[in-house]
Formats: C-alpha cells, sequence, structure tokens
C-alpha cells in the first residue's frame, strides 16, 4: 500500500469507498442492533454535506467545530469538513461551556458541528459569545433554530441542499495538498489554556503508513475496529478512525464504555486500540472473577498465567510437559479468554499513557497479545510502537517507519518526520519551545536500547497524563483551587493514575475562622485530623469541580499540615511550588488517596 501517494485524508477515503462501494462500512446501534452504513452511503453522505458546507460560506482554510460522541456521522463530517478545504476542530463532550468558547475563540472557528441536544445546551453559549461562529449543525433536535446571532441548521436539511448543489467533490478533493491543514488538536499547556496542535494531512498519513508497515505480519485483510475512545482525542482520531479507513477495514462504535464487553462480543473486533486505564480495569475485572470461581477454574487459570509468561520471558523455556499443559489451559483457559473479546483479535495496542509491564504481559500470558505504544498529539500522535511477536513490554517499541528519534543530550526524546506538528495555532513562542530544527522536543525523557527499541524513562513536563491518556495541566486546576478564598495553595497530581487528587493548604484566615467557630486550637496540624474541618475543605473543592469538566475534578484530596515555604523548600525563590520536595514529604498521604 503506497500511503505517499496519496494528498489527503478525502482522497483516501473517496479511493477507498469508490473500491469497497456496496460493502458494510459504519456500524452503530439502533434500537439494541448494530445496523451498518455501507462505504456508498458515507460516501453520499460526506460529499452531501461538504457541498452543503460550501453553501453555508465555508471556505478553504477555515475551521469548523466537531462535537460529538462516536457515531458515523463523527467520521462523515469530519471527512466533509475537509473535504471543502476546512480544518475540523474537535471538541471533548466533556467540555464546559468555558471550554468551548475558548477553543471558537482561539481557533476562530466559523461554524461548528453537534451531535444531540444536551450537547449542544452546553455549546450554543459558548457559540454565541465566539467573534466568528455564525452557524451550527445539529445531527439532532438542538431545542432551537437560532441562538443570538448563531443561526442553527438541520443535519437532514444541509444534505438535502448539498445534494441538489453542482458543486463537483472531486475537483474539491483534488485542490487538498497534502501539507495542509487537516485538524487543530487542543492539548494542554504548562500554562493551562490548551493549544491548537495544528496537524496536517501528510503527518496522520504518515502516521497511517507506520501503522500499516508495524501490523502488516498480522495479515491485514477484512479488519474490524471498535472505536470507544473519544474521537476527538489524536489516538483514535488516527488509530481508531484514519487508520481503519486507509486500509479499508469496518468500524464499530461502542455504545458507551459501560457496554464495552457487550459490544466487544457483537463485533468481535480484530484489532483492538485502547488506554492503559481499559485494560487495568479489566484486569481488575477478570481477577475478581476468578477468584469468586475458585476451585479447579482457579487453578486452571493461573496455571495459564504462570506458563504464558513463563514462554513471554523466554518462549524456549517450557519443557515437555510445561508444553503438554501449555496446550491444555490454551484450549481451556484462553480459548475462553479470546472468546470474551470476541474471538478474533489479532492484537490489542496500548497508547495514550504508560502501561504497567506487568498488565501486558498478564494479557500477553491469557492469549491476547498487548502491543504498547508511545505518542504525542504533537506527533500525529504515535512515535514508536512494538512490533508483533518481537515485544519488550518494559520498552515503547521502535520508532515506526518514516519517524527519526534520537536521544538529546540531557535525556530528552526529540522526533522528526511528516508526523510532526505544523505548530501551535496562534503561539509562536510554544512553537519554537517544541519544535527547534525540525525536532519535536517530546519534553519526555528516555533511552534507546541496543535493539533500538525506545524506553521511557521520567517526564520532563509537569503534564498530568491520566491512564486514560488524557492530558491535564495540574497547574490549571491549583489556579482554580486557590482562587477560592478559604485555600492558600494546592498541588494537584495524577500522572499515570486514572483521576486526579489533590493536596491542599488551607488559607490562615479560614483556618482561624474555623477554630473559633469550633472553639479549638487554630493549629493546622491538628486541625488535618478533625472530620468537621475535612468536610468544609470538601465542600470548597466540590465548589471548584462544578466548574471543571469531568477529567479536571479533583476526586480526593489530603491537607498539608503547613504551608509551602521557600524555607522549608517545598518552593522556590520565585514562588514557585516543588512538586518533587512536597512528594517527598507528602508522598504516601498522596498515594493513599489513590
Amino acid at each position: 500500500m503506497n500511503y505517499d501517494a496519496w494528498a489527503s485524508l478525502p482522497a483516501v477515503f473517496y479511493h477507498q469507498s469508490a473500491r469497497l462501494a456496496e460493502q458494510n462500512f459504519l456500524w452503530s446501534r439502533d434500537s439494541g442492533t448494530y445496523r451498518p452504513t455501507t462505504w456508498r452511503e458515507a460516501e453520499d453522505a460526506a460529499s452531501n454535506l461538504a457541498r452543503g458546507l460550501c453553501g453555508l460560506g465555508l471556505a478553504p482554510g477555515q475551521k469548523v467545530l466537531l462535537l460529538s460522541e462516536n457515531r458515523p456521522e463523527w467520521l462523515i463530517a469530519d471527512v466533509a469538513v475537509m473535504t471543502a478545504g476546512g480544518v475540523t476542530v474537535p471538541a471533548y463532550t466533556t467540555s464546559t461551556t468555558a471550554d468551548h468558547l475558548h477553543v471558537l475563540s482561539d481557533s476562530g472557528a466559523v461554524g461548528a458541528i453537534v451531535s444531540t441536544k444536551a450537547l449542544a445546551q452546553r455549546l450554543l453559549p459558548a457559540a454565541v459569545q465566539a467573534p466568528d461562529c455564525a452557524w451550527v449543525i445539529a445531527m439532532e433536535d438542538a431545542g432551537a433554530e437560532q441562538s443570538g446571532a448563531v443561526a442553527i441548521h438541520r443535519w437532514p436539511d444541509v444534505l438535502a441542499k448539498g445534494a441538489v448543489s453542482s458543486e463537483d467533490v472531486a475537483s474539491m478533493v483534488r485542490t487538498i495538498q497534502r501539507d495542509d491543514t487537516a485538524c487543530f488538536i487542543y492539548t494542554s499547556g504548562t500554562g493551562g489554556a490548551p493549544k491548537g496542535v495544528m496537524l496536517s494531512h501528510g503527518a496522520i498519513l504518515c502516521n497511517c503508513m507506520g501503522a500499516h508497515d508495524l501490523l502488516e505480519q498480522l495479515d491485514l485483510a477484512d479488519e474490524i475496529f471498535l472505536s470507544f475512545l473519544p474521537l476527538s482525542h489524536a489516538y483514535e482520531h488516527t488509530a481508531g478512525q484514519f487508520f481503519p479507513i486507509s486500509i479499508g477495514a469496518e468500524i464499530y462504535y461502542c455504545a458507551g464504555v459501560e457496554h464495552l464487553l457487550t459490544n466487544l462480543g457483537e463485533a468481535r473486533p480484530t484489532i483492538m486500540t485502547a488506554v492503559p486505564r481499559l485494560y487495568e480495569n479489566m484486569y481488575q475485572r477478570i481477577l475478581r472473577g476468578v477468584e469468586k470461581q475458585g476451585g479447579l477454574a482457579q487453578k486452571l487459570f493461573n496455571l495459564a498465567l504462570r506458563l504464558g509468561r513463563k514462554r513471554y520471558h523466554d518462549p524456549q523455556s517450557l519443557g515437555p510437559l510445561e508444553r503438554l499443559l501449555d496446550g491444555l489451559v490454551d484450549r481451556l483457559v484462553r480459548n475462553k479468554m479470546r472468546a470474551r473479546f470476541g474471538g478474533r483479535l489479532k492484537a490489542m495496542v496500548s497508547g495514550g499513557a504508560a502501561l504497567n509491564p506487568e498488565i501486558g504481559i498478564f494479557f500477553t500470558a491469557l492469549g491476547l497479545p498487548v502491543l504498547q505504544g508511545y505518542g504525542q498529539t504533537e506527533a500525529a500522535p504515535v512515535v514508536s510502537a512494538n512490533p508483533p511477536g518481537r515485544v519488550k513490554m518494559e520498552t515503547v517499541g521502535p520508532p515506526l517507519k518514516g519517524v527519526e528519534v534520537r536521544i538529546a543530550p540531557d535525556g530528552e526524546i526529540l522526533v522528526r518526520g511528516e508526523l510532526v506538528m505544523q505548530g501551535y495555532w496562534r503561539n509562536e513562542q510554544a512553537t519554537q519551545e517544541a519544535l527547534r530544527d525540525g525536532w519535536l522536543h517530546t519534553g519526555d525523557i528516555g533511552l534507546i536500547d541496543a535493539e533500538g527499541y525506545l524506553k521511557i524513562t521520567d517526564r520532563k513536563k509537569d503534564i498530568v497524563v491520566l491512564t486514560g491518556g488524557d492530558n491535564i495541566s495540574p497547574a490549571r486546576i491549583e489556579g482554580f483551587l486557590t482562587l477560592e478564598p478559604e485555600l492558600h495553595q494546592a498541588m494537584v497530581m495524577g500522572d499515570k493514575r486514572p483521576h486526579l487528587v489533590a493536596l491542599i493548604v488551607p488559607d490562615e484566615s479560614f483556618i482561624q475562622s474555623f477554630a473559633e467557630s469550633a472553639g479549638t486550637a487554630a493549629d493546622l496540624a491538628q486541625l488535618c485530623e478533625k472530620a468537621e474541618f475535612r468536610a468544609a475543605v470538601a465542600e470548597v473543592v466540590t465548589r471548584v469541580n462544578q466548574g471543571l469538566s469531568n477529567l479536571e475534578k479533583v476526586r480526593r484530596f489530603a491537607i498539608a499540615r503547613e504551608p509551602f515555604t521557600v524555607e522549608n523548600e517545598m518552593m522556590t525563590p520565585t514562588m514557585k511550588i516543588r512538586r518533587h520536595r512536597i512528594m517527598e514529604t507528602y508522598g504516601q498521604a498522596m498515594q493513599d488517596l489513590y
């Protein structure tokens, strides 16, 4: 497959739709049953929407925000915006109105596409305030026909107008160049305000080429993907949408993470892309189920796990009896485990955050091979991944085809290639810091072993990466917390964890006020132990959480015994908190929050 021959992502889509025409492509649930959309139907919808967007005045290079859960219309809208020469700006369904306003205003989006009424209720107030947003297309009832100066159009109406338009879609696609911007993926920076990562068509195509080269030995043919990570995330946008398009695969849309196991059995995917948090959850669920079964079933499971782990570490280490037993538990245990995941999985790819090697080995030992990779939104996003059959779980594998990686003198991982972003939209300073002499400075520390495998050893940046792969700026959350009059200082953590927790220093006046009302000493170390004081602090945290997205909410907190000061080395002379020093003192208390 010659990825270099394609000039754009719509060119790939229309090439495959012409080739596969009446074959099933996108699957979504309708009244509890999966129903297909063929390639031809998806092409017709994308073409009509692209012409409809032109009818609304969308010009090449203009931005359109896309806010929707994973569904066929997401892909159709994404392709249509790009076909019309526009730039897609994906937004998270968990974002607040304030988040939407920032993205709309910063990107200069001239319009937005939204799916449900509930999402529209958070988007429309932002669209009205955004200086450039003139229209919104609603896939479903948005609850209004006009919102201020913003016109609201129904999805079927826009497609119907596009169907009678004389605009030639093929001509539109031919005008798109490989180095044209395809999308802005907003990701949080150290300053807290999300930055728009500009990715070209070529950057995502380079990623697709690397993924194809990595997985080619799995005999890619008639592949099926189950899409459940947010398509607004760079990982799913590339690996769960455009890569499947590039190989002519079918895509099933998950009804929600809570329905994942059911949907796995229905879709029976061949390749699964997920984040560590999912594997962690399944790991715990499997172990609880086995423990509940007990008896012979538990003994056979443990045998399968022990022999599988031994085979992972050294395939030649199994003796004759162990090989016989391994074959037995493969039929009795691993086949059942594979069946729970649909029975056709060739590989489970983990990315978006660091995976505990033991969890990867656990699934591999049970007949579900895991391939851990590494990437960043700024690299469209995959940089490296473990190849099938040559997995080193403690690493993130060698660089993909078309990707150069080197280690800077200070240990920072640098990346170069077509996959690298064009820069941060309207943020020249951040762009210059990240891109130097053609190399992307990732902010991660690592090393390359003798076999060319990359290993991540530390994070140079303070950005928290949750196990779901979401990037969160702790400084942003800390800023909201310390805006409250009752709170003086805060440190937020959650890297490689499922959610955020915080260490909080209450304000002195709040301490005094509480102590007087409670008739106790105004001693922070003593008050920390009182349930009433903790409850009062919890009310403040709850108040802050109400203005944050779900991902940014602080789920639990601990109270520091004293303020962070320069004298106790928990602050720098320039009054910045020393995270590592604070963790030396309060690390165990913070870990206990999980």
